[in-house]
């Protein structure tokens, strides 16, 4: 898996771009790195309470050293009884690494015996009721813990004060922070690494159904319909499932597209290869011609294929725009209704057919007005071509339950039972009148299918043909007429009603 590329570098899906870190090198970066952070932190943290620890047992131990020693220096009258034997000086000593030194002087600064000259504290000694004063002090460039203890001793009228000092080099206690620090970091080192290791193989285990994704993805690039069939994931997380529902959806969506695309191509292809060559032979044919009349017999013949042929591509694209997604709006289709049928009246006057429209004034669904007029279009052009002189065609709009119907009307000759089931089929004709192309009551479906409705055809009574949209009934909504409303809402009337 590639973490970066070049900013030339082209993205996935042909969009120039620069890649970033990749999500598995992110997520050990997001969870190694606090983790080091910590250990770093706990570490620092460790070696501040080891080095307290370890000061409290220097500081524990020169006290008592400094009282023990202070106990050795009896007053006597005016005057001192050092009783300090070589033994216990021996001790003090008896390390050359970490030497202890001491002084006693009387008064205080004012050597009087010991093993090195000791500085006093910077501030003011405050050592009343025998109790010890530590502080740090540096001696031949060494570091050093000092105990300082002051005991008062001479006659009531001339008192005066002894002081003993104590001081210890803090190796020991660097050298014992050291292994407390040794001791406490080991395993924590040991831990981190094996936490480490365990995130990295949680991480890789857990990223391998994005490795199969990817993989079920890149072996698709042929843009066919079977590269467009769905991911197969037996086994995997439930973000990478609702990935691959998604990419899913999505590969779906194409496919339809891609075979609605196909199959616009294979009816075209299909349905203008006859006309197309009639409309060739009739042109060779009128250009040998040298008869006034039957050259112009043979251009009506030619007009009338290329009327047939306009009148095919315009069901084809219309049938391939209403497979496309639809913007639904507020819409009065009674009021639409009453528009188309005054549009097509000129044609059925001239073809001596009563057309009429009836129902109620106002009906609101969620529509398009585009694709509802086309279908309205095309029951009426349907009627008027088949239903034959002196029939009568009607237009109407009224509610079914919670459902709006448009119908048109006719008593023409109809359909047989058997010819009712294929009405809706493309490219199916019950009658070999010219002018059809079999797709208009196809459109039809289609666009009722795309509001949400349906299309059925019904045998009239005495005789003719029922057509009907059905589409989902809006009663009440508190926007204006012509507002985009939403799909995933146009079936539940009880939304528009609250």
């Amino acid at each position: 898996m590639t973490d970066t590329a070049s900013p030339a570098q082209a993205a996935p899906g042909g969009l120039p771009g620069k890649q970033g870190l990749s999500l598995k090198r992110q997520l050990l970066l997001w969870l190694l790195l606090p983790q080091l952070v910590l250990l770093l932190v706990g570490g620092a943290l460790a070696y501040r309470v080891a080095l307290k620890y370890a000061e409290k047992a220097i500081d524990q131990s020169l006290t008592q050293s400094v009282r023990s020693l202070s106990r050795q220096i009896k007053p006597i009258g005016s005057g001192l009884l050092i009783d300090f034997p070589r033994a216990a000086q021996d001790i003090i000593e008896q390390d050359p690494d970490d030497r202890v030194s001491y002084m006693v002087s009387s008064p205080p600064g004012s050597f009087l015996l010991g093993n090195a000259k000791l500085p006093g504290p910077t501030v003011p000694v405050n050592t009343g009721n025998g109790e010890t004063m530590l502080y740090n002090t540096r001696i031949d460039g060494k570091s050093m813990r000092v105990a300082l203890l002051e005991v008062d001793y001479g006659e009531p009228n001339t008192p005066q004060k002894l002081r003993v000092q104590l001081a210890k080099s803090l190796t020991v206690q660097q050298r014992l922070t050291a292994q407390l620090i040794a001791d406490m970091l080991a395993p924590l080192l040991l831990l981190g690494a094996l936490l480490s290791v365990l995130v990295y193989g949680g991480i890789s285990r857990g990223l391998k159904p994005l490795t199969r994704l990817q993989a079920q993805l890149g072996n698709r690039r042929a843009p066919t319909l079977a590269a467009l069939s769905p991911i197969e994931l037996t086994q995997a997380p439930q973000e990478v499932y609702a990935l691959a529902m998604a990419v899913n959806q999505l590969l779906s969506a194409v496919r339809r597209s891609l075979g609605q695309e196909k199959r616009f191509l294979n009816d075209a292809a299909h349905q203008l290869r006859t006309p197309l060559a009639g409309l060739i032979s009739q042109t060779e044919l009128a250009l040998t011609e040298t008869d006034p009349q039957a050259l112009r017999s043979r251009l009506g013949k030619v007009l009338s294929g290329a009327q047939r042929s306009a009148h095919l591509v315009h069901q084809l694209l219309s049938l391939a725009r209403n497979e496309v997604e639809v913007k639904l709006q507020l819409l009065d289709v009674a009021a639409l209704a009453r528009d188309v049928a005054r549009e097509w009246t000129p044609r059925a006057v001239k073809q001596h057919i009563d057309l009429g429209f009836e129902g109620a004034d106002h009906l609101l669904v969620a529509g398009e007005a585009v694709l509802l007029r086309e279908a309205l279009n095309n029951l009426i052009d349907n009627a008027l071509t088949y239903a034959g002189a002196g029939s009568e065609v009607t237009l109407s709009a009224h509610t079914q339950a919670d459902q709006v119907v448009l119908e048109v009307r006719d008593n023409g000759p109809g359909l047989s039972a058997q010819d009712l089931p294929h009405a809706f089929e493309r490219f199916w004709r019950a009658s070999d009148l010219p002018g059809g192309c079999g797709l208009g009551l196809a459109i039809v479906k289609e666009i009722a299918q795309r509001h949400g409705g349906s299309a059925i055809v019904l045998a009239a009574v005495p005789q003719g043909l029922r057509v009907q949209l059905l589409l989902p009934r809006i009663d009440t909504h508190p926007v204006r007429q012509g507002e985009t409303l939403d799909k995933s809402t146009v079936n539940t009337r009880s939304l528009w009603e609250s």
